[in-house]
C-alpha cells in the first residue's frame, strides 16, 4: 500500500515521501496516528496545502521566537548563592535556579530548554543560552554573587 508521510517517521521515511507498507501497519498504525495520508492525487494536493500552512505557521513562530530573543538579551539575572572561604560555591546553579530567576522576571521556561556549557560553580559572571525553538537561541546574562 502506499503512503504519503505527513511527518518523519523513523525507519520509513520523511515527512512529504511516497513509501510502499504493509496494508495493516497503514491502517492500524500511520493512518490513525495522523502520520500518513493514503496515497492518492486528492491526497497529494491536501498534503501540499498543509505543507505550505506549516511552513507559514513555522515561519511566524520564528518571528515570535526571535522578538523573545531581542527582549531577553536585554535583562540580566542575579543568583545570590552560599559561598566557602575559598570562593566557591556550596553546590552550583543549576538550570531549575535559572528557570526560577527567570520566572521572577515573568518568563516561564522548563528547565531543559535552558542551556549550560559546564556547571557554574565559581562566583561571576556568565552567559547561557535558552532554546527558544526553530532554531532560535537567546543568550542571558547571569551573576552570580554571593550571600
Amino acid at each position: 500500500m502506499k503512503v504519503i508521510l505527513r511527518e518523519n517517521v523513523k525507519g520509513k521515511g520523511k515527512a512529504g515521501s511516497t513509501i510502499d507498507v504493509k496494508p495493516g501497519f497503514a491502517r492500524n498504525y500511520l493512518v490513525p496516528q495522523g502520520l500518513a495520508f493514503t496515497a492518492t492525487e486528492k491526497n497529494m494536493k491536501v498534503y501540499e496545502h498543509e505543507k505550505v500552512r506549516k511552513a507559514k505557521e513555522q515561519e511566524k513562530f520564528r518571528h515570535l521566537a526571535e522578538a523573545q530573543s531581542v527582549e531577553l538579551e536585554k535583562i540580566s539575572l542575579t543568583a545570590v548563592v552560599k559561598v566557602g572561604d575559598d570562593g566557591k560555591l556550596f553546590g552550583s546553579v543549576t538550570t531549575h535556579t535559572i528557570a526560577d530567576l527567570l520566572k521572577d522576571k515573568g518568563y516561564e521556561f522548563n528547565h531543559r530548554k535552558i542551556i549550560i556549557n559546564e556547571p557554574i560553580k565559581e562566583l561571576g559572571v556568565y552567559e547561557v543560552g535558552i532554546d527558544l525553538g526553530t532554531g532560535v537561541e537567546a543568550r542571558v546574562k547571569i551573576w552570580v554573587v554571593k550571600e
